[in-house]
């Protein structure tokens, strides 16, 4: 029987969801990216190697798996090229299981003058933008004003992106009148289309659901995470899509009817990059030792992350939110060396004692159970019946607080440092 999955983040993105697509694309046919941008990155250690995909989904070095970018993922042909040309210089022939949908949105150059422009006109309330584009391109597609993977095989294609530049740059002018195009980095744009209409554009829709009528199996792989979600996350601080389940049924054109498992992925602590509320950061030591001892520092922009104890009342929300059904545990070699853990179990606000996440992260006081930590090195740890008493502990006490089993601890950031539960 056929199924799709999804596997999608529950905290403010990074938790590693590259590394997990990577390990499970072995049993899927098909990996389906289905929202987000090159703000993405998903980071993938093997056999010695490092790769960071930011548009291309995690299924692309297993040979026997087709990779989709959906129409709900937002496409810079510049960056996408340079990804495409990273591969094949490490040997890989990525043309050869990836599709692209005719409906995924193109990201201008005139978008990324627009959101740097827009992020500098907030002064101190930015919002932590990466720049890249992504907020302007998804306000263009439900402005109606779009340019898509399957313009450029039209005749008036170019007429079509001198209209929208023009009309970007009449807004961007109007923040900063000295704004304009880098030549350079215009001419590199309509150079990369050509990359683009060389590779494989299709419906993809119907690719997907073809698959699934021949009995095979898709991963649906989402980006950033549930607390970016344009819908359900820490408004306005957050991605312009919709990080969540749902999200991936409208990124890919899968009826919701076709879902089976929604695997969400979780640090053992919690992490942000970017302006807006983090009830539980630590501006300490301690902060700053996960930050070292994690290496986090963002994959695609290099900024630092702001480090913090793990939130079990987001993280319930996130499960509830999507509909998880298998909860997937990631870092918890990071957590080795501390006496004691603390995490967050309900909120403080105005006196009174909350369970739920608030519309307003940022008037909350976060309240916290203490659990023993585990002074043991897990990162060359093979079976589950390895892992200590500690983190045993650690596991199901957040299993209990969430009712949903961790089926999945990563102990590393290798293929084989990982294990199943």
């Amino acid at each position: 029987m056929s199924h799709t999955d999804i596997l999608l983040g529950l905290q403010w993105g990074d938790e590693g969801k590259g590394k997990i697509v990577d390990v499970l694309s072995q049993n899927y046919n098909v990996v389906a990216r289905f929202q987000g941008g090159p703000n993405a990155g998903h980071t993938i250690h093997f056999d010695g190697k490092k790769f960071v995909l930011h548009t291309i989904p995690s299924g692309i070095f297993r040979e026997e798996c087709q990779n989709v970018v959906g129409n709900g993922v937002v496409i810079d042909p510049v960056r996408f090229e340079q990804e495409i040309t990273n591969l094949r210089s490490a040997g890989y022939q990525p043309e050869r299981n990836l599709r692209i949908s005719l409906r995924a949105h193109l990201i201008l150059p005139s978008h990324r003058l627009l959101d740097a422009a827009s992020e500098k006109a907030k002064g101190k309330e930015k919002i932590g933008s990466t720049l890249r584009g992504i907020g302007p391109t998804y306000m263009d597609k439900t402005g109606r004003n779009g340019l898509r993977v399957g313009d450029v095989f039209q005749a008036d294609f170019d007429q079509k992106y001198q209209r929208l530049k023009l009309k970007h740059l009449d807004i961007v002018r109007s923040l900063d009148p000295s704004a304009q195009i880098d030549p350079i980095e215009e001419n590199d744009f309509f150079s990369s289309l050509d990359n683009l209409r060389s590779l494989k554009c299709e419906n993809t829709e119907y690719f997907l659901n073809q698959i699934q009528t021949q009995g095979e199996n898709i991963l649906a792989e989402g980006a950033q995470g549930t607390l970016l979600d344009v819908e359900f996350g820490t408004y306005p601080f957050v991605t312009s899509s919709n990080t969540t389940a749902a999200g991936a049924c409208a990124g890919l054109g899968i009826s919701p009817r076709r879902i089976n498992k929604v695997m969400g992925i979780f640090k053992a602590y919690t992490t942000r990059v970017g302006s807006g509320p983090f009830p539980t950061e630590l501006l300490d030591e301690t902060g700053q030792k996960i930050r070292e001892q994690g290496a986090e520092f963002g994959s695609t922009t290099g900024r630092p992350r702001r480090c913090g104890w793990l939130d079990l009342v987001a993280l319930n929300y996130a499960v509830m939110i999507n509909g998880v059904t298998d909860l997937m545990m990631m870092k918890s070699d990071v957590l080795s060396g501390f006496d004691d853990l603390q995490l967050c179990t309900s909120y403080l606000q105005n006196n009174s004692s909350l369970s739920e996440l608030p519309m307003d992260l940022a008037q909350v006081v976060p309240q916290y159970d203490t659990l023993p930590g585990w002074n043991t090195d897990l990162t060359n740890m093979t079976k589950a019946n390895q892992i200590p008493p500690q983190l045993l502990g650690y596991i199901r006490f957040i299993e209990q607080f969430t009712s949903t089993p961790i089926s999945l601890v990563s102990v590393g950031p290798g293929r084989q440092q990982t294990l199943f539960l």
